[in-house]
């Protein structure tokens, strides 16, 4: 017998060989009929896979992460088989899931790919799906693996990697594929697929690399649910931050200046410094410093650091001077030169903490296929504070910069967000700076936050920055996609590469902690996904222009440069449209401008000194003073606009 122990902490007992579904029958038929993948003692199993020792089992359906993962992963082999039946030369190399479905990428050869190909890929998916082929997996020798794939220099380069005894296969129809395992029961769950889209992709990231096709898919086990992910990706479409960038007017790209690096049009700059003197407004009364850095320095501050170790493939070419051996980078993190500043004296524990905050540009090199509007771009400016404190102070500190983040949510309508503990994989030590007191003493002090601020929080292993932990922010837009928004990482090992010290109430030397932390990450990032979680509808206190003053005819300007001047004594944002057009095309330009508000003006408005007020979307708020309008977008304001 063999002892299984549940997710709850029951255990049971069963035969040695039972397998996951056999357990998931023991619990209900209900669970059976929907398990599709499991976890046994930390590892990736199939529903199918023989237990022979005592264990920890959790079994996954379609509605964990896990489920869903395992799900994709088997379309990915019922694609590249479908693939290799209706192209019989084309090379395969890997097919992964992905967040969001799957993809492999293949060779086609001389043969080229188009969505006019997609629907009879599609077909042939479905036709392998409908057949309720098992997915078996199965041990291979190295030679054995060899000989399968000597027509294939992908997968024989992949072999030639790994060691002989570790190479598995899985099996399902009349294909055959290298794979670790993880997969679900059968084909026959897949009941719909879809091939999203074909890009160029390099062999194994690498640009002197063979380009492949990477043909993305993605399925799901009921019609209805591709259905409603379809009508997603329309409305992600329609709010893609880069579209609406362009019809918003907020920034633009240009080969001459480079891929990566954003152009802000005069709308978006006065976006970004709203978002900028929003959180300095915040910040000042939290009792941040504002400080500033340069845009490079000199290689070996980001030596000391850690960061040339890191990020040092990934940095631009070093910058070098007319005097001989002197290099400079562009600066990959701004914590660096914090450091720097923070030793610039001899501070006391009674000067602790000290919270420098800064606006500052970073850049680093990302490969021209990775970018992808301001998402993923070679310069970006992070909302980047780093506090100086002592081990007592760290507990409290921390909770402050919680509840900095939490006033930054709710004021820009991040309301359904999960808190992510990012912590280090102890099986790649190899990957982090610093000694495991210091690592452990930091994970505890962020988890015994977070539990503190009652945050809803999950643990994830090995997503840990190289030099400490952190709490990411995992926020999920209106669309129900999640996205990591504001970090904030616990750092013990910077104050001792950089030997920062201050003098206790002992009179002894001491290293202060370190914590980072941004509430936006980047403002570029942070702006695009901002952009497609509204829609282009931000707050109104955000607004760029949170007024259009449109008159019926020129002759009713004088009246409008008034209403204009009265805004502005109500500091609200406004623009006088007094173009000799239609009335209706100026409403209709202010709305494809996500105008909140549209003032008319005619000639019984001039009469009585009012206005009639339109709001965006086509509801008509009626004739009134401006005073009166002024409340209305004062309590619009306050509703949103949180005090910190």
């Amino acid at each position: 017998m063999i002892h299984i122990t549940l997710p709850d902490g029951s255990v049971k007992s069963f035969d040695k060989g039972t397998t996951p579904m056999d357990v998931a029958k023991s619990i209900s038929e209900g669970l059976a009929r929907n398990v599709i993948s499991a976890k046994f003692n930390d590892t990736i199993v199939e529903a199918s896979t023989p237990l022979t020792t005592d264990g920890s089992l959790t079994l996954y359906t379609w509605q964990n992460d896990e489920g869903k993962k395992a799900f994709w992963h088997s379309s990915a082999h019922v694609l590249a088989q479908a693939i290799q039946e209706l192209y019989p030369e084309a090379k395969l190399t890997i097919g992964p899931a992905i967040e969001n479905g799957f993809y492999y990428d293949v060779d086609f050869g001389e043969t080229s790919i188009s969505d006019k190909d997609f629907k009879t890929i599609e077909t042939k998916m479905l036709e392998i799906a409908r057949g309720k082929h098992d997915f078996k997996m199965r041990d291979a020798s190295k030679a054995e693996a060899l000989e399968l794939y000597k027509n294939n220099a992908y997968k024989t380069e992949l072999i030639e990697n790994l060691e002989d005894g570790t190479i598995t296969f899985c099996d399902h129809s009349t294909f055959t594929d290298l794979c670790r395992g993880g997969h679900i029961p059968n084909t026959g769950i897949i009941k719909a697929v879809k091939i999203l889209s074909v890009a160029g992709a390099y062999w194994r990231g690498d640009e002197n690399n063979t380009q492949l096709t990477r043909v993305y898919g993605i399925s799901f086990p009921k019609q209805k649910e591709l259905t409603e992910y379809l009508h997603l990706l329309e409305e992600a479409k329609k709010r893609d931050h880069r579209k609406l960038g362009r019809e918003l007017e907020l920034f633009t790209f240009s080969q001459k200046v480079g891929a990566g690096l954003p152009l802000w049009l005069p709308k978006g700059a006065a976006l970004r410094e709203r978002l900028e003197n929003f959180l300095k407004k915040a910040q000042k009364k939290a009792g941040y410093e504002m400080v500033v850095t340069p845009h490079i320095a000199q290689k070996e501050l980001y030596v000391t650091s850690g960061h040339y170790a890191k990020y040092g493939e990934d940095s631009f070419q070093p910058i070098h001077t007319p005097k001989e051996d002197e290099e400079f980078l562009l600066k990959p993190m701004n914590c660096p030169h914090h450091c720097e500043i923070y030793n610039h004296a001899q501070w006391s524990y009674k000067d602790l903490p000290k919270r420098y905050a800064e606006f500052g540009t970073v850049y680093r090199y990302e490969q021209s296929g990775e970018l992808h509007g301001l998402t993923r771009v070679r310069g970006f400016t992070q909302d980047d504070a780093h506090i100086f404190c002592t081990p007592d102070q760290l507990d409290a500190e921390f909770k402050e910069v919680i509840d900095l983040v939490l006033y930054v949510f709710g004021s820009l309508g991040f309301e359904n967000f999960t808190a992510q503990v990012s912590l280090r994989d102890p099986e790649t030590p190899e990957k982090y700076i610093g000694s495991l007191e210091n690592w452990e003493k930091a994970e505890q002090a962020i988890i015994s936050a977070a539990k503190d601020k009652n945050l809803n929080y999950v643990i994830e292993t090995g997503e840990a920055a190289f030099y400490g932990p952190k709490l990411d922010f995992m926020v999920k837009d209106a669309l129900g996609r999640q996205w990591q928004l504001g970090t904030i990482q616990v750092d013990y090992n910077l104050p001792e590469r950089f030997e920062l010290s201050y003098k206790g109430s002992d009179n002894e030397m001491h290293r202060p902690v370190m914590i980072h932390r941004a509430p936006f990450g980047s403002m570029e990032r942070f702006i695009a996904i901002l952009l497609e979680h509204t829609g282009g509808n931000f707050p109104l206190w955000l607004m760029p222009n949170q007024v259009s003053v449109l008159t019926l005819s020129e002759k009713y300007e004088k009246y409008g440069e008034k209403v204009l001047n009265l805004l502005e004594n109500y500091e609200i944002r406004a623009l006088l449209d007094n173009r000799n057009e239609t009335i209706g095309k100026k409403i209709r330009e202010a709305e494809m401008n996500k105008t909140p508000y549209m003032i008319i003006i005619g000639e019984n408005e001039e009469k009585e000194g009012k206005i009639s007020v339109r709001q965006h979307g086509g509801d008509d708020l009626g004739t009134i003073s401006v005073e009166e309008f002024s409340e209305i977008v004062s309590t619009e304001i306050n509703k949103t606009l949180k005090q910190f």
